[in-house]
């Protein structure tokens, strides 16, 4: 089992990325709120990371701390839940708010995730109610992702993310326009992604 990746940041995407360590490039499938912390293009980097073996294929998935890749653990072990749709719940969400939402049995929240319908949110609920509460690394303030890349940039990766999670373009680009239209402060692309997808999955 790989658990964990450093080297240099060669590519990155809002969906997968590539790491070069020792001249070798390890390409791993990522969240937004991985993607949001990550550091510019030839810059070191260290991934938690999760090695899924398939019938033509192995994939590897990064993330930027622990507690995400717990429960990205947690939500795959769900029948149900394969890592394609863990990682768009991860995206959707933070984890601060998956557990407060668990913990309170709020369905409807739940329900507005990406990849998760009615009878997925209720499993969700079962499953995670008795364990979501023990990751470590999780305070009440969560995980402070702070982002320095211009509007423009940060429009064209929350975009280019909601298409990769099978969005047609034109709709993403209405929902990220009128979300950004409406934010106050500074924004980020994961925060960006998770208003955006409540906004996809509500119309």
């Amino acid at each position: 089992m790989i658990s964990q990746i450093r080297g240099t940041l060669i590519e990155k995407a809002p969906t997968e990325i590539i790491v070069d360590c020792h001249g070798v490039g390890y390409g791993l499938s990522i969240s937004m709120h991985t993607y949001s912390a990550l550091p510019d293009i030839d810059q070191a980097v260290r991934l938690y990371t999760v090695l899924v073996p398939r019938e033509t294929e192995i994939q590897l998935y990064g993330f930027i701390d622990k507690p995400e890749r717990e429960t990205f653990f947690m939500l795959t072990a769900i029948s149900g839940i394969g890592p394609k749709t863990a990682l768009g719940i991860l995206s959707s969400v933070t984890i601060q708010e998956l557990q407060q939402a668990i913990m309170n049995g709020d369905v409807r929240f739940l329900n507005q995730l990406h990849g998760v319908g009615k009878k997925m949110a209720e499993r969700l609920l079962v499953e995670l109610r008795d364990k979501i509460h023990s990751i470590a690394g999780i305070t009440a303030e969560g995980i402070d992702i702070d982002s320095t890349l211009p509007t423009s940039s940060l429009q064209q990766d929350a975009i280019a993310a909601l298409i990769a999670l099978g969005y047609q373009k034109a709709a993403a680009e209405k929902s990220v326009k009128h979300v950004m239209s409406s934010m106050t402060e500074s924004p980020t692309v994961d925060i960006i992604i998770k208003l955006a997808l409540r906004e996809l999955r509500s119309s």
